[in-house]
């Protein structure tokens, strides 16, 4: 069922370390992980919950704005937001949030939503790879004061204040009625992220922070200053904003690890090793002696 009204949405992504090439050594005294000892991606369930913003604009209008909190390098998943046809982005980033937790990650998202306002829709993955917590999505809807719907899949109708979505869930399926504006945690299955538009990559491959020129400048030297670059961009509709901790109004206490009361207190790697083996001679009489094996032991009947 379609409607007349639309629909602006903002959705909350991060940029995690690839958690496939994890160690012991990515792993810092005081519990936090050294980032940059990782490769950096884009948080995959983040991808699903952009592609379900993207595609409510697409049927029923209004404007996507995707959010990260971040160090400057995570700059690279706003970039990718926009290949993939967002209308605006912002960088939340500030060396006082370094090492928050997820309360003091939602608290900081919750003033940038609140700050950027007029917003019917809030989009985030159901998790992170690098915490798996699935908390922070819940924790902004709290502190915002709005619903929120979990484990979303599916948007089934969205009609002038009220959402219906369906749910997936271990035991099967949910549809949950909602009254705007609400936060929605995306799962994995919800739908296939698009790919970066080869257009888009080249109307926005200059796109760029301000925290990042001093980097940029080292590639265009022709650019000369800070200064130089800055105007280019901004000329253009490149430059990317950065908010920062005072630009949001947040408090200090509230922010990186003094407003984080969960720290890691230690990491354990578990390693599977062959306790006991026994080799199986590849004929007929070794087959029929392992299956008997396996079911006096009553793990085949």
């Amino acid at each position: 069922m379609s409607s007349a009204r639309t629909y602006n949405s903002i959705v909350l992504v991060k940029q995690v370390p690839d958690t496939k090439n994890i160690t012991g050594d990515v792993m810092k005294d005081d519990g936090t992980m050294n980032r940059s000892a990782l490769p950096a991606v884009f948080n995959p369930e983040d991808l699903n919950a952009l592609e379900m913003a993207l595609r409510v604009r697409e049927q029923h209008g209004g404007q996507v704005t995707v959010m990260t909190m971040g160090p400057p390098q995570a700059a690279e998943v706003l970039r990718e937001s926009l290949y993939r046809g967002a209308d605006q982005v912002v960088l939340i980033s500030d060396r006082k949030f370094a090492g928050a937790d997820t309360l003091a990650t939602s608290y900081a998202l919750t003033c940038a939503v609140q700050k950027q306002g007029d917003y019917d829709l809030i989009f985030c993955g159901r998790q992170a790879i690098d915490g798996d917590t699935a908390q922070v999505g819940p924790q902004t809807a709290e502190k915002l004061g709005i619903p929120q719907i979990t484990y979303a899949e599916t948007v089934v109708d969205l009609e002038g204040d009220e959402l219906v979505v369906e749910r997936a869930l271990p035991l099967g399926k949910e549809l949950v009625k909602c009254m705007l504006p609400c936060l929605l945690t995306v799962v994995s299955t919800a739908n296939q992220p698009r790919p970066a538009s080869a257009r888009k990559r080249i109307e926005y491959k200059l796109a760029a922070t301000p925290l990042e020129y001093r980097s940029l400048l080292k590639k265009w030297p022709e650019f000369g200053t800070e200064e130089a670059l800055d105007a280019y961009l901004e000329a253009r509709d490149m430059k990317l904003p950065v908010w920062s901790a005072a630009d949001v109004g947040i408090q200090d206490g509230n922010i990186g690890l003094a407003g984080s009361p969960t720290q890691v207190y230690k990491v354990n790697f578990v390693v599977l090793e062959t306790a006991e083996s026994k080799e199986v001679s590849a004929d007929q009489e070794g087959i029929a002696a392992l299956l008997e094996e396996l079911i006096q032991e009553y793990i085949v009947g």
